[in-house]
């Protein structure tokens, strides 16, 4: 497929590229050997991972302590240590059989 770059160097994919890429907000541009790559970029932003920790329950302080007890672990026991009980995830709900 064709796609004319304007003169302020826009450039408009067409719809059935889009379309395939599930329409991304933003891509990734690079060059390779004279080529340009774009790659389909998700973009998380804030007001969605806030919305995340209040799915699962996080609060504000939950982050603030889990930042203290990470910050005070040594070096060569932070990736082995336990979190406190308090941050371990909560338990898979039980669906009901039914009878």
């Amino acid at each position: 497929m064709l796609a004319k770059i304007t003169a302020k160097n826009q450039l408009t994919l067409p719809k059935s590229v889009m379309t395939q890429l599930g329409s991304p907000d933003y891509v990734d541009v690079q060059t390779r050997d004279g080529q340009i790559v774009l790659t389909p970029v998700r973009i998380q932003r804030a007001d969605e991972v806030r919305a995340k920790l209040a799915q699962l329950g996080i609060t504000s302080d939950d982050v603030s302590d889990a930042l203290v007890w990470a910050r005070t672990q040594a070096p060569a026991t932070a990736m082995a240590a336990e979190p406190s009980p308090r941050y371990k995830a909560a338990p898979a709900k039980r669906s009901k059989k039914s009878a």
